[in-house]
């Protein structure tokens, strides 16, 4: 299902314009990442597509259907969000966590069926979670409950899937595998649009890279035509070299000496 965003501005008290006329068309089974600096807007982007953050002004689009002028649960059947840094109740088991995602397919009439457990059974299946399933999730490792989350979100079953930084605080390995299986949701024909902090894993893993800047989008489109020394400068003030990673050419943006002592002298006097 095509995501699109048209004129979306988003804000709040004291800093009306977060998000600021933006304009997005993320096609079917497409990964687009949204990358720049702390406070430039992505999160407020992404709550306000999934109906978190009412928008001052503009669309959002899942298909041909409004987002704002549907139901709450309705929607929930269009787009599904994993935050950042979620909160599980005490002691759930990963089989547990991962049939809140059902909840927006539960009502009056329909309670847990087989099409729930088969929704449940294949989240798992496809995050390799399934032997976790009776687990706690708070003695699984940080990669593992990651996964776990993204079976949570699997199991909505949504055409669209928002995830605002998946691989916060993941190791390379933990990080490259989350990554991965976004590749394969994707694969299977969902949308999928992310925040990353790691340019280098934008521009690996997606096949749009959307730099946002004070609220604005400031470029959009393949990695290889977006990420740029140009752009580095822009949104992070540093300067860098942009080098090609060896088999698919991919973008890799390497900090200049300069930048690198002037970053860790930051640092060091606070």
């Amino acid at each position: 299902m095509q995501l699109t965003v048209e004129a979306l501005t988003s804000g709040y008290p004291g800093h009306t314009a977060a998000v600021d006329g933006v304009d997005l068309t993320i096609p079917s089974g497409q990964v687009a990442a949204i990358v720049g600096p702390n406070g430039c807007g992505k999160s407020t982007l992404l709550r306000s597509i999934s109906r978190l953050h009412k928008p001052s002004s503009g669309t959002v689009h899942a298909g041909d259907e409004d987002v704002w002028q549907l139901t709450q649960r309705r929607a929930a059947h269009r787009i599904a969000l994993l935050a950042q840094s979620p909160q599980a109740p005490e002691a759930v088991t990963v089989a547990g966590l991962v049939r809140y995602g059902r909840h927006p397919h539960q009502g009056l009439f329909r309670q847990w069926s087989r099409e729930d457990e088969a929704a449940v059974r294949e989240a798992l299946e496809a995050t390799g979670t399934t032997d976790l399933a009776t687990r706690r999730l708070d003695h699984l490792s940080g990669g593992q409950r990651q996964r776990c989350w993204l079976a949570m979100v699997l199991a909505q079953q949504t055409p669209i899937v928002l995830l605002d930084e998946p691989t916060s605080a993941l190791d390379l390995g933990h990080a490259v595998e989350v990554l991965s299986l976004v590749r394969e949701v994707a694969a299977a024909g969902r949308t999928v649009v992310m925040v990353l902090h790691d340019l280098a894993s934008a521009a690996r893993y997606a096949d749009t890279v959307i730099a946002m800047n004070a609220g604005k989008i400031v470029a959009n489109g393949p990695a290889r035509d977006v990420v740029t020394a140009e752009l580095v400068k822009e949104l992070y003030g540093i300067d860098a070299d942009i080098l090609r990673a060896p088999g698919d050419g991919s973008p890799v943006v390497v900090p200049s000496a300069k930048a690198t002592t002037t970053a860790i002298k930051k640092t060091l006097t606070g």
